[in-house]
């Protein structure tokens, strides 16, 4: 199987890959949503979460935007989608649906949004600039478009931690050699402007901490590309779960700080 026809997505997906998501999205909320309240979003907006996985970010931008405002999540993943439908239904947000869609090539809604959103998306894409601009095409004018994403090379700990080390080295490589792009971030401001928007505007965040959940990303999301590194004959399964062990110990170990990944966040407008 060549590069082109192997799946770009290194990350397990279906349940297992859901669970990781709620993890990740408890660790980001708070820099997600101090990112909308800087970019002025309001009620009432029509909104786009592209790449929505299990829609935790959709049904933030559902209370967001109100019974006035409508959001479209899509995605790949019919297993997440599924979830998040189910989850939108509890919490009685009927001002939210949900769509399998597929972002190169496939059909997308129509146009008219005010605000497209995408967050760990173009990274996971061997051709993000068109993707973007797909993106971009969906909003009304004087919409704005929202993307974070990330710069993997820039974990760190302290002290230095030669598992974490070798985690942030496996995860580029099975990303690269999928055809993928690990250290996008701080790409994004010029994409945008690339993709008709202007001007970008950017900031970075990287959530870090002695104790807690943004300490168990790393070990969880090392589980979950296990099958790709070990596809692209980067580890064996023993180093891997040598490697997940030791992060795990370190996720409990309360004198030792540890960080996410750095996360650029970049907005811009289409022209009115």
């Amino acid at each position: 199987m060549s590069v082109m026809t192997m799946p770009s997505y290194i990350i397990r997906g279906g349940q297992a890959g859901r669970e990781r998501l709620r993890l990740l999205a408890r660790v980001m909320r708070p820099t997600t949503a101090a990112l909308f309240e800087r970019a002025g979003l309001h009620e009432g907006l029509r909104c786009l979460d592209a790449g929505c996985g299990g829609g935790d970010v959709s049904l933030d931008l559902a209370r967001l935007a109100g019974p006035k405002g409508r959001v479209v999540g899509i995605d790949l993943d019919e297993v997440k989608l599924a979830a998040a439908r189910t989850e939108a239904a509890a919490a009685g947000l009927a001002n939210v649906e949900f769509h399998t869609a597929d972002l190169v090539g496939g059909d997308l809604p129509q146009p008219g949004f005010d605000l497209v959103y995408a967050r760990f998306l173009l990274t996971h894409l061997r051709e993000p600039q068109p993707a973007l601009e797909r993106l971009c095409g969906l909003l009304a004018p004087g919409g704005l478009m929202i993307v974070e994403d990330i710069d993997f090379s820039a974990h760190f700990s302290h002290p230095p931690s030669r598992a974490l080390a070798a985690y942030v080295d496996l995860y580029r490589r099975a990303a690269l050699a999928r055809g993928v792009h690990p250290d996008i971030g701080p790409r994004l401001p010029g994409m945008l402007e690339s993709a008709g928007l202007a001007p970008a505007e950017m900031q970075v965040v990287q959530p870090a901490s002695l104790r807690g959940e943004v300490k168990l990303l790393s070990a969880v999301t090392m589980e979950a590309i296990a099958e790709a590194v070990i596809a692209a004959d980067l580890a064996t399964g023993k180093e891997i779960e040598g490697i997940v062990d030791e992060l795990y110990r370190l996720a409990g170990d309360e004198t030792t700080v540890m960080s996410t990944v750095r996360i650029v966040q970049a907005w811009g407008r289409k022209p009115a």
